[in-house]
């Protein structure tokens, strides 16, 4: 076992699904007030989380065999619970956005193509690849989305401009819980690759692969579901684009991350040093984790059924 996961498992703390559910019944479709650019940039996560950690799970559950410490076993069953579990409950804000009058189809049935046929269990387009080094590869693109994710999950609990604006509180509660699971299991990606990817120097060299793909496709993929969703809003009625100018207003705001926050998670990762065990405060992920309305729901519910 590496030293960097021996610190990891040093706090003990266990990684488990929560079954929260979510009333979208009273969610408006601009949930930040008078903000559709942040509303909807931030909307983007609906648009791919849904595919993508369904898409998790299925080359966590590919890779399962080659796990060979129990420790690191439990939490990579853990992390598959919570993927899942978000998974669905982003999904069910899609239909929320239907039931309003904006269709995600068109845009989701191209994630769907770029996870199910570019990243399936065979390499696109008859590429030389073994069977072996492909999963490695989807292993090391997965450790790589989990980075932005854990930054974004930090950010969201400590984002204090969403709470000035006043959003709909079911969505920000949606949105830090997720975010909280996001930092709880921020590390288990990452030491899933180093555990599954082989011999340094090509474990490393891959890993910087993994990001240097990631990165730009990632960038891509939420600036054109930002300016889906914006043009596809019925409330605009078209009368509105997603602009640089609208993006970095919100960001100003304290509504939306800067790029240069996202983007100094690059060179962090790029480290033969780093360990992402580094991001983001636990701490503060579990504090939310205790208040949030719909873990603590989740949780009185388990207790009861145990009491039955």
């Amino acid at each position: 076992m590496s030293q960097s996961r021996s610190r990891v498992l040093s706090h003990g703390h266990r990684i488990a699904p929560r079954r929260v559910s979510f009333d979208w019944h009273e969610t408006p479709l601009h949930w930040i007030p008078d903000e559709p650019t942040a509303t909807h940039v931030i909307n983007v996560l609906h648009l791919l989380l849904p595919a993508g950690e369904r898409w998790f799970v299925k080359v966590f559950k590919e890779a399962l065999p080659l796990v060979r410490d129990e420790a690191l076993l439990k939490d990579v069953k853990g992390f598959m619970g919570q993927e899942a579990t978000h998974s669905v409950q982003h999904s069910l804000v899609l239909d929320h956005l239907a039931r309003q009058g904006l269709d995600t189809g068109a845009y989701t049935r191209h994630v769907d193509f770029l996870l199910d046929v570019l990243l399936g269990e065979k390499p696109p387009f008859g590429m030389p690849v073994g069977e072996l080094e492909w999963l490695r590869y989807r292993l090391s693109v997965i450790a790589a989305v989990e980075q932005f994710t854990a930054v974004l999950g930090d950010w969201v609990l400590g984002a204090r401009g969403l709470d000035r604006a006043e959003p709909d509180p079911v969505m920000l509660d949606l949105l830090r819980w997720h975010g909280a699971e996001e930092v709880e299991h921020r590390a288990v990606a990452f030491d899933m690759y180093e555990h599954c990817g082989g011999d340094d120097p090509a474990r490393y060299a891959r890993r910087v692969l993994g990001m240097a793909v990631t990165a730009p496709v990632l960038l891509y993929l939420w600036v054109w579901g930002a300016a889906y969703l914006i043009r596809h809003d019925p409330l605009l009625a078209g009368r509105m684009r997603y602009s640089m100018r609208e993006h970095s207003r919100a960001v100003a705001k304290g509504l939306l991350p800067s790029w240069r926050e996202l983007g100094s998670a690059v060179p962090r990762y790029f480290r033969r040093s780093y360990h992402p065990s580094q991001e983001g405060s636990l701490r503060r992920a579990v504090d939310y984790l205790a208040t949030s309305p719909a873990a603590r729901a989740a949780a009185g519910a388990i207790g009861r059924a145990a009491l039955s």
